[in-house]
């Protein structure tokens, strides 16, 4: 039986309430991870800590907002008190948000985005790299986005700047946090079966205008993503940090 990359570690993952986080967490668990999961829906997390617990796996769940910085800190509160350190963080959180010409965006929507892309992940980061820090050890993980980094998509602008601006952010994170053991790494994942990318593309036309966009010509099963979050959290990553990791299918590079 092959040894569980993350044994012995403990991981709060964001946005678990479905999608991407949803998915990470249940990979992160059935690879020895003890899980401090977060999303905004009480129900769906119960779901997913009852799941882990069947499977044998450990977890807590905490509801709440990640713009809001007393949740973010709680998070970390509840892995120290619950598993007695922090390993991993898998800030996942994210949203579209508003989306329409820049010239015609409201303020509002501009800083409801923001806040919801960057600063959520910032807040998150801030409280993990402290105690990471002084452990001399741990793997802090941001999800970015192509949008931003290799595409500019009309109606965008407050997304993709978030987006960019995390990836701006894991660098000086990773620069701060490397001489104390901490790997920070940006996640960029393509297009995924996510509940909030079905929103989007509502139609199969338009589903396959967006798996078209990509050189593997489809979109990613969460689970795929999941995977390559799991390499960045677990050892195998571990001269890894500071980099913009695409897990794109293509789309950053496809051009038929």
């Amino acid at each position: 039986m092959a040894a569980q990359a993350l044994a012995g570690k403990t991981a709060i993952v964001t946005g678990a309430s479905s999608g991407i986080g949803r998915a990470a967490a249940r990979r992160f668990a059935r690879e020895g991870a003890r899980l401090v999961v977060s999303g905004r829906r009480t129900d769906a997390l119960a779901e997913l800590v009852e799941e882990i617990e069947r499977a044998g796996g450990e977890a807590v769940a905490c509801a709440g907002d990640v713009r809001d910085e007393p949740h973010n800190d709680a998070l970390v509160d509840i892995a120290l008190a619950r598993f007695g350190g922090l390993d991993i963080g898998f800030n996942n959180a994210g949203g579209i948000g508003a989306m329409g010409p820049a010239s015609a965006m409201s303020l509002a929507d501009w800083r409801d985005t923001i806040d919801t892309n960057l600063t959520a992940v910032f807040l998150g980061a801030r409280r993990q790299m402290r105690v990471m820090q002084e452990a001399g050890r741990g793997s802090i993980i941001l999800t970015s986005s192509f949008v931003g980094h290799t595409a500019g998509m009309p109606g965008t602008a407050a997304y993709a700047a978030a987006k960019a601006g995390v990836i701006g952010l894991v660098q000086v994170l990773a620069v701060e946090g490397g001489q104390h053991g901490v790997r920070v790494n940006a996640l960029l994942p393509g297009g995924t079966d996510t509940p909030g990318a079905r929103d989007f593309i509502e139609d199969p036309g338009s589903r396959a205008f967006v798996e078209r966009m990509h050189a593997l010509k489809r979109i990613a099963d969460p689970d795929e993503i999941a995977a390559a979050a799991l390499f960045l959290a677990s050892d195998a990553a571990g001269f890894v940090t500071g980099s913009a990791m695409r897990v794109d299918g293509g789309v950053s590079i496809n051009r038929t």
